[in-house]
C-alpha cells in the first residue's frame, strides 16, 4: 500500500498535537543528552516494551542519554517527524517507507536496526466460526486497528501473494486497536481480525474468545520494524545512534531472559498500562501475555545474524509484492553500525534481568 502525498500531508498537520504529548515520565539527570523517540501508536502499548525500558533500567544513562518516547498516532506521522527533524528517532515501516523509495523521493532517513523481526500478524476468527483458512474469507469484512497501522498492507500483502484481489475480494473495516478489536470480533461486527501478537496478548488477558487461522505455507518474511533516524544525525552523533541501537539491544535481551521483570519495568514507566483493578502480580502477568507472542522475534530468523542486523531479502520480498521498482535498497538502510550496537556483555544482561526485583 503506497503513501499519497495527500497522506504524507495531514501527517504533517497531526504532528503539532502530537510532539506536545511526549511522555514525561523518563528519569531525567543532568548532564543527560535528551532525545525524543516517536512510535506510531495512538497511546503506548508493550507493543514498543525493548524500546522504552532502556530508560528505566539505565541503559539509556550508560550511554549518556535520556530518551521520551512519544506517542504520534500512525507511521506516516512518525515518518514525517523524523524526516523533519522534529523527533530524533522513530519506528521505521517498510510498508510506508518503500514507496517512497521506490518514487526516488527517500532522502533524509535511514533503518539501522530491526528491532523486531517477521513475522508477527495473524487473523483471528470466533472459535465456532465457519472459517478455518485464510482461503475463507472471501467476501468476508475484515476487521483491523485502522488504515494508518501495518497490519492493513501487510495482511493485504499475504492475500495479494495467494491469489486474492484484496480490493475486490474483502471488505476491509477500521476497529480501533486492544480490547475494542476484540470486542467488535466479538459482537460480529466483523468476520474476521487481522492483526498482531501483543494485541491478540492484550485481547487475550481481557477474556474475549477467538481462534487463528492456520498460516499459510511460504508466509512471506515481511512487516520487521525498525530504529530510524536522519542520515545527517548518523554522520555527526554515531556514536549517540549507537548508544540508542545497544539500549534497545540490551532491553531486549533482558527481556528475553526475564519477561515477567520485563513486563515489571514497563509497568514502573506507564502504570496505567495495567488492567483496571488489578494487583501488581495481576498487572504483571497481563503485560507477560501480551508481550509473550513477541519477544520471540527479537531474534533474527537468519542463521549467524546479529541481534538487530537487517536483511535486504525483506525489503525485497516486500517491494516485489507490491510491484514497486527499487533498484538501490542502500539509501533506505545500514548495518554499518550493528558490531558497535552489540558491543556489551549479554550474560551480564541477563544475569541483572534474573535478579530484577
Amino acid at each position: 500500500m503506497a503513501v499519497t502525498r495527500r497522506e504524507f500531508m495531514m501527517a504533517s498537520g497531526a504532528l503539532a498535537c502530537g510532539l506536545a504529548l511526549g511522555s514525561a515520565r523518563a528519569q531525567t539527570a543532568a548532564g543527560l543528552k535528551k532525545l525524543k523517540l516517536g512510535v506510531g501508536l495512538k497511546s503506548m502499548s508493550p507493543i514498543v516494551i525493548n524500546l522504552v525500558v532502556g530508560e528505566i533500567l539505565g541503559y539509556n544513562k550508560a550511554e549518556g542519554l535520556s530518551v521520551t518516547t512519544q506517542a504520534l498516532g500512525t507511521n506516516a506521522n512518525v515518518q514525517v517527524a523524523v524526516d523533519r527533524g522534529d523527533i530524533d528517532f522513530g519506528v521505521g515501516v517498510p510498508s510506508f517507507g518503500l514507496p517512497v523509495l521506490s518514487r526516488g523521493e527517500w532522502k533524509q532517513s535511514v533503518n539501522f536496526y530491526e528491532y523486531t523481526y517477521p513475522y508477527k500478524w495473524d487473523v483471528a476468527v470466533l472459535p465456532k466460526s465457519d472459517i478455518h483458512s485464510y482461503a475463507d474469507l472471501k467476501g468476508k469484512r475484515i476487521g483491523v486497528s485502522g488504515f494508518g497501522a501495518t497490519d492493513y498492507p501487510v495482511t493485504r500483502n499475504v492475500l495479494q501473494s495467494m491469489g486474492f484481489d484484496p480490493d475486490k475480494d474483502f471488505k476491509w473495516v477500521a476497529v480501533g486497536g486492544g480490547v475494542p478489536a476484540g470486542v467488535a470480533l466479538e459482537r460480529g461486527q466483523i468476520d474476521a481480525l487481522a492483526y498482531y501478537d501483543v494485541g491478540f496478548g492484550l485481547i487475550e488477558s481481557a477474556g474475549l474468545p477467538f481462534r487463528l487461522l492456520p498460516r499459510p505455507p511460504k508466509l512471506p518474511l515481511i512487516g520487521g520494524q525498525f530504529l530510524e533516524t536522519r542520515r545527517e544525525r548518523m554522520e555527526k552523533d554515531k556514536a549517540e545512534v549507537i548508544g540508542v541501537g545497544r539500549a534497545v539491544c540490551k532491553a531486549s535481551q533482558f527481556i528475553l531472559a526475564n519477561p515477567k521483570a520485563g513486563a515489571l519495568a514497563f509497568l514502573r514507566m506507564y502504570p496505567e498500562a495495567a488492567p483496571r483493578g488489578s494487583s501488581q502480580e495481576q498487572a504483571v502477568e497481563a503485560i507477560y501475555k501480551a508481550i509473550g507472542r513477541r519477544i520471540k522475534l527479537y531474534v533474527p530468523p537468519y542463521p549467524h545474524a546479529k541481534m538487530g542486523s537487517i536483511n535486504v531479502k525483506e525489503f525485497e520480498t516486500e517491494a516485489a509484492m507490491n510491484h514497486w521498482k527499487i533498484a538501490d535498497y542502500s539509501p533506505f538502510y545500514t548495518n554499518d553500525l550493528i558490531d558497535a550496537i552489540n558491543d556489551f556483555d549479554p550474560a551480564k544482561v541477563r544475569s541483572d534481568a534474573m535478579n530484577y526485583r
